[in-house]
């Protein structure tokens, strides 16, 4: 597997583990358990989890009101395209 399919591919399960972690605080929140910090949630969005992020922002319809959420995840978004076309572009097959 070349190194380009391996950096998608980390990237993609990334973003889907992200997802699953906005998921999992939703449901976490909505049986009043003990919750996944925002901290930890911001910094997973900053950290090429962008696209997951603001996914599980709107399917889930969690952390919307709050507008630093909002920055991070377009934050987070313009970091996974500069990544994604750092690694179309410039890695060879």
């Amino acid at each position: 597997m070349a190194l380009k399919q391996v950096l998608l591919s980390v990237l993609l399960v990334w973003n889907l583990l992200v997802l699953c972690a906005y998921g999992l605080d939703k449901h976490k929140a909505i049986r009043h358990r003990q919750r996944i910090s925002e901290k930890t949630l911001l910094l997973q969005t900053l950290l090429l989890g962008g696209l997951g992020a603001s996914l599980g922002g709107v399917v889930f319809r969690h952390k919307i009101k709050k507008w630093y959420f909002k920055l991070c995840w377009l934050l987070g978004l313009i970091i996974d395209c500069i990544m994604l076309y750092l690694i179309l572009t410039k890695l060879s097959d």
